[in-house]
Protein backbone atom coordinates (compact mmCIF):
# COMPACT_ATOMS: atom_id res chain seq x y z
CA UNK A 1 0.00 0.00 0.00
CA UNK A 2 0.82 4.00 -0.61
CA UNK A 3 0.56 6.57 1.78
CA UNK A 4 1.43 10.05 1.83
CA UNK A 5 2.51 12.55 4.51
CA UNK A 6 4.14 15.98 4.93
CA UNK A 7 6.52 17.57 7.64
CA UNK A 8 8.61 20.36 7.63
CA UNK A 9 11.80 17.88 7.13
CA UNK A 10 11.89 14.74 5.81
CA UNK A 11 12.88 13.48 9.47
CA UNK A 12 9.84 14.51 10.22
CA UNK A 13 8.01 13.21 7.41
CA UNK A 14 9.40 10.06 7.70
CA UNK A 15 8.65 10.16 11.81
CA UNK A 16 4.89 11.23 11.15
CA UNK A 17 4.45 7.71 9.22
CA UNK A 18 6.10 5.92 11.97
CA UNK A 19 3.15 7.02 14.16
CA UNK A 20 0.48 7.14 12.01
CA UNK A 21 0.59 3.69 10.60
CA UNK A 22 2.48 2.17 13.57
CA UNK A 23 5.41 0.80 11.51
CA UNK A 24 9.10 0.45 12.13
CA UNK A 25 11.05 2.20 9.73
CA UNK A 26 12.45 -0.82 8.06
CA UNK A 27 8.85 -1.86 7.21
CA UNK A 28 8.08 0.68 4.53
CA UNK A 29 10.66 2.37 1.64
CA UNK A 30 10.20 6.23 1.12
CA UNK A 31 9.94 7.90 -2.09
CA UNK A 32 10.14 11.78 -1.68
CA UNK A 33 7.60 13.85 -4.06
CA UNK A 34 8.30 17.51 -3.06
CA UNK A 35 10.86 19.21 -0.89
CA UNK A 36 11.15 22.72 -0.45
CA UNK A 37 14.09 23.70 1.55
CA UNK A 38 13.86 26.72 4.29
CA UNK A 39 14.21 30.16 3.61
CA UNK A 40 14.77 33.29 5.45
CA UNK A 41 10.61 33.65 4.44
CA UNK A 42 9.41 30.10 3.69
CA UNK A 43 9.58 27.17 6.58
CA UNK A 44 11.08 24.10 5.06
CA UNK A 45 8.24 21.15 3.21
CA UNK A 46 8.97 18.20 2.35
CA UNK A 47 5.87 15.54 1.51
CA UNK A 48 6.66 11.97 1.02
CA UNK A 49 4.82 8.69 -0.54
CA UNK A 50 5.43 5.76 1.89
CA UNK A 51 5.29 2.43 0.04
CA UNK A 52 4.40 -0.43 2.73
CA UNK A 53 6.45 -4.06 2.56
CA UNK A 54 3.86 -6.61 3.70
CA UNK A 55 4.85 -9.45 5.82
CA UNK A 56 2.88 -11.63 4.04
CA UNK A 57 3.56 -11.04 0.23
CA UNK A 58 7.55 -10.82 1.52
CA UNK A 59 7.86 -14.46 3.12
CA UNK A 60 5.90 -15.86 0.32
CA UNK A 61 7.36 -14.52 -2.43
CA UNK A 62 9.95 -17.60 -3.00
CA UNK A 63 7.85 -20.15 -2.83
CA UNK A 64 5.36 -18.53 -5.00
CA UNK A 65 8.24 -18.35 -7.34
CA UNK A 66 8.82 -21.78 -6.89
CA UNK A 67 5.07 -23.06 -7.74
CA UNK A 68 5.59 -20.71 -11.01
CA UNK A 69 8.23 -23.13 -12.01
CA UNK A 70 5.69 -26.33 -11.90
CA UNK A 71 2.44 -24.44 -13.20
CA UNK A 72 3.21 -21.49 -15.33
CA UNK A 73 0.82 -19.03 -15.61
CA UNK A 74 -0.12 -17.53 -19.15
CA UNK A 75 3.12 -15.11 -20.03
CA UNK A 76 1.20 -12.43 -21.72
CA UNK A 77 -0.13 -9.35 -20.11
CA UNK A 78 -3.78 -9.87 -19.75
CA UNK A 79 -5.77 -6.21 -19.74
CA UNK A 80 -3.96 -2.95 -19.70
CA UNK A 81 -2.27 -2.41 -16.40
CA UNK A 82 -0.17 -5.70 -16.71
CA UNK A 83 0.35 -4.40 -20.34
CA UNK A 84 1.63 -1.19 -19.30
CA UNK A 85 3.53 -2.53 -16.15
CA UNK A 86 5.77 -5.20 -18.51
CA UNK A 87 6.25 -2.22 -21.05
CA UNK A 88 7.58 0.11 -18.38
CA UNK A 89 9.75 -2.38 -16.15
CA UNK A 90 11.48 -2.92 -19.96
CA UNK A 91 11.84 0.40 -20.42
CA UNK A 92 13.54 0.84 -17.32
CA UNK A 93 15.97 -2.17 -18.19
CA UNK A 94 16.35 -0.86 -21.77
CA UNK A 95 16.89 3.07 -20.02
CA UNK A 96 19.64 1.46 -18.07
CA UNK A 97 21.41 -0.22 -21.52
CA UNK A 98 20.27 -3.40 -21.44
CA UNK A 99 17.61 -6.20 -23.10
CA UNK A 100 15.68 -7.91 -21.21
CA UNK A 101 12.18 -10.07 -22.29
CA UNK A 102 9.49 -9.30 -19.75
CA UNK A 103 6.66 -11.65 -18.99
CA UNK A 104 4.42 -12.76 -16.41
CA UNK A 105 5.24 -15.97 -14.32
CA UNK A 106 2.32 -15.99 -11.67
CA UNK A 107 -0.76 -14.32 -10.94
CA UNK A 108 -2.29 -14.56 -7.16
CA UNK A 109 -4.99 -12.23 -4.99
CA UNK A 110 -3.18 -8.79 -4.43
CA UNK A 111 0.18 -10.42 -5.96
CA UNK A 112 1.68 -10.61 -9.66
CA UNK A 113 5.26 -11.95 -10.31
CA UNK A 114 7.32 -10.93 -13.05
CA UNK A 115 10.18 -12.51 -14.68
CA UNK A 116 12.97 -11.06 -16.24
CA UNK A 117 14.97 -12.86 -18.83
CA UNK A 118 18.42 -11.69 -20.38
CA UNK A 119 21.95 -12.00 -20.67
CA UNK A 120 22.66 -9.46 -18.30
CA UNK A 121 20.40 -11.08 -15.49
CA UNK A 122 23.92 -10.89 -13.12
CA UNK A 123 23.45 -7.05 -13.73
CA UNK A 124 19.94 -6.85 -13.16
CA UNK A 125 20.53 -8.44 -10.22
CA UNK A 126 23.71 -6.69 -9.04
CA UNK A 127 25.22 -6.48 -5.68
CA UNK A 128 23.27 -9.19 -3.12
CA UNK A 129 20.42 -7.95 -5.42
CA UNK A 130 20.24 -4.52 -4.75
CA UNK A 131 19.58 -3.39 -8.47
CA UNK A 132 16.48 -5.95 -8.86
CA UNK A 133 15.57 -4.58 -5.46
CA UNK A 134 15.44 -1.60 -7.08
CA UNK A 135 13.72 -2.43 -10.16
CA UNK A 136 10.73 -4.18 -8.43
CA UNK A 137 10.26 -0.88 -5.70
CA UNK A 138 9.93 0.97 -9.08
CA UNK A 139 7.73 -1.31 -10.67
CA UNK A 140 5.61 -1.50 -7.67
CA UNK A 141 5.32 2.67 -7.45
CA UNK A 142 3.98 2.43 -11.08
CA UNK A 143 1.35 -0.36 -10.70
CA UNK A 144 0.23 2.40 -7.58
CA UNK A 145 0.30 5.53 -10.07
CA UNK A 146 -1.96 3.10 -12.04
CA UNK A 147 -4.54 2.60 -9.47
CA UNK A 148 -3.10 -0.66 -8.45
CA UNK A 149 -1.97 0.08 -4.89
CA UNK A 150 -3.27 -3.40 -3.42
CA UNK A 151 -1.18 -5.27 -6.10
CA UNK A 152 2.21 -6.56 -4.94
CA UNK A 153 4.91 -7.00 -7.61
CA UNK A 154 7.55 -9.04 -7.29
CA UNK A 155 10.28 -9.40 -9.96
CA UNK A 156 12.97 -12.15 -10.30
CA UNK A 157 15.60 -13.35 -13.04
CA UNK A 158 17.67 -16.53 -13.24
CA UNK A 159 15.61 -17.92 -9.46
CA UNK A 160 17.74 -15.21 -7.52
CA UNK A 161 15.10 -14.72 -4.79
CA UNK A 162 14.84 -18.31 -4.30
CA UNK A 163 18.74 -19.50 -4.62
CA UNK A 164 19.13 -16.46 -2.21
CA UNK A 165 16.55 -17.39 0.65
CA UNK A 166 18.46 -20.79 0.36
CA UNK A 167 21.95 -19.28 0.67
CA UNK A 168 20.46 -16.91 3.97
CA UNK A 169 19.20 -19.99 5.58
CA UNK A 170 22.52 -21.82 5.10
CA UNK A 171 24.68 -18.42 6.01
CA UNK A 172 22.07 -18.58 9.26
CA UNK A 173 22.94 -22.15 10.51
CA UNK A 174 26.80 -21.51 9.71
CA UNK A 175 27.15 -18.59 11.88
CA UNK A 176 24.69 -19.56 14.75
CA UNK A 177 27.04 -22.35 14.79
CA UNK A 178 30.28 -20.22 14.91
CA UNK A 179 28.68 -18.28 17.60
CA UNK A 180 27.72 -21.23 19.58
CA UNK A 181 31.21 -22.71 19.82
CA UNK A 182 32.84 -19.20 20.53
CA UNK A 183 31.05 -17.66 22.32
CA UNK A 184 31.26 -14.49 20.45
CA UNK A 185 28.34 -12.62 18.20
CA UNK A 186 28.75 -12.07 14.66
CA UNK A 187 27.60 -9.04 12.41
CA UNK A 188 26.21 -10.42 9.09
CA UNK A 189 26.01 -8.26 6.02
CA UNK A 190 23.00 -5.40 5.17
CA UNK A 191 20.41 -7.17 4.34
CA UNK A 192 16.99 -5.21 3.46
CA UNK A 193 13.83 -6.43 5.73
CA UNK A 194 12.61 -9.62 3.90
CA UNK A 195 16.50 -10.60 3.99
CA UNK A 196 16.71 -10.01 7.92
CA UNK A 197 12.80 -11.07 9.16
CA UNK A 198 14.84 -14.57 7.43
CA UNK A 199 17.35 -14.95 9.55
CA UNK A 200 15.75 -13.80 12.73
CA UNK A 201 12.76 -16.51 11.79
CA UNK A 202 15.77 -18.71 11.02
CA UNK A 203 17.31 -18.87 14.51
CA UNK A 204 14.40 -17.86 16.46
CA UNK A 205 14.28 -21.42 17.76
CA UNK A 206 17.43 -22.55 18.57
CA UNK A 207 19.11 -22.67 22.72
CA UNK A 208 21.34 -20.16 23.29
CA UNK A 209 21.29 -17.66 20.29
CA UNK A 210 19.92 -14.56 19.94
CA UNK A 211 19.88 -11.78 16.61
CA UNK A 212 18.95 -8.41 16.69
CA UNK A 213 19.00 -5.48 13.70
CA UNK A 214 22.02 -2.96 13.81
CA UNK A 215 22.18 0.54 11.79
CA UNK A 216 19.76 2.48 9.97
CA UNK A 217 17.98 2.82 7.05
CA UNK A 218 16.31 0.09 4.72
CA UNK A 219 19.44 -2.42 4.32
CA UNK A 220 20.62 -2.85 8.24
CA UNK A 221 22.69 -5.62 9.74
CA UNK A 222 21.60 -8.53 11.56
CA UNK A 223 24.06 -9.49 14.67
CA UNK A 224 23.65 -13.23 15.95
CA UNK A 225 24.50 -13.47 19.45
CA UNK A 226 25.53 -15.87 22.47
CA UNK A 227 22.90 -15.87 24.88
CA UNK A 228 25.35 -16.42 27.70
CA UNK A 229 28.76 -14.95 28.22
CA UNK A 230 31.16 -13.38 25.11
CA UNK A 231 34.85 -13.49 25.79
Amino acid sequence: MTYEFEGKTEKEAIENAVNELGLQRDQFDVEILESQKKSLFKNGYVKIAVHTIGDEDESSMSSSFAAASKVVADPLPKGEFEEKLLDFVKTVVEKMGYEAKVEVVFREEKKLGIKLDSQSSSILIGRKGKNLDALQLLANIYAGRLGHEEIRVILDTENYRIRREESLVRLAYTTADKVHQSHKSILLEPMNPFERRLIHTTLNDIPDIDTKSEGEGLYKQVRVIYKGFER
